[in-house]
């Protein structure tokens, strides 16, 4: 449970109110008070001071994991720690397995930015994989999302100054800043 605010159905949450997740699902949204009296006995207790949305929608997620290398650390004297595009690219020798690690970590990348969707196709059987695996949501064309009682537990908490604090998907808390 979070300390967010809204009741019912939002795009976003703010203020002293709070939101229940139940394995992968938004149990409820309401005020922080009462939902930590309902639930404070059995549920982690979470207090952030922020805004929380349904996350940020990647509309060029195809292009920054099939159209750009992201660094391994353990390349970063020889390649740098931003993506390679283009002729730097086109140099490395790119297997399937080094698509699907270089996917990973930038999936890692968007994770940490409040990412919860994307949009593809995802054409690279790795780079497909990984997405699928990742848990944020592909999506065709952008929508309007929402959080809401029932609906699936991804969602973005962001600083006051839009600094991203945390990234859940499926209920699973991915990505915090420390």
């Amino acid at each position: 449970m979070g300390n967010v605010s809204g009741v019912g159905q939002s795009e976003v949450l703010t203020g002293d109110s709070g939101v229940v997740v139940d394995g992968s699902r938004i149990a409820a949204i309401g005020p922080y008070d009462e939902l930590s009296t309902t639930y404070g006995d059995r549920a982690r207790l979470r207090d952030w001071n922020g805004t929380l949305t349904p996350g940020r929608y990647e509309p060029d997620g195809a292009a920054l994991l099939e159209a750009a290398y992201h660094p391994d650390p353990r390349e970063a004297d020889e390649l740098g720690t931003e993506p390679l595009t283009g002729e730097a690219l086109a140099a490395l020798d790119m297997t399937e397995a080094r698509w699907g690690a270089s996917a990973r970590r930038g999936l890692q990348r968007l994770l940490a930015t409040g990412t919860t969707a994307l949009t593809g196709p995802f054409t690279r059987p790795a780079v497909r994989t990984a997405v699928q695996r990742s848990g944020l949501e592909e999506l065709p064309t952008p929508r309007p999302r929402t959080l809401h009682v029932g609906g699936p537990a991804n969602f973005a908490l962001f600083a006051p100054d839009g600094t991203p604090l945390a990234t859940v998907l499926s209920g699973r808390l991915l990505h915090r800043r420390h």
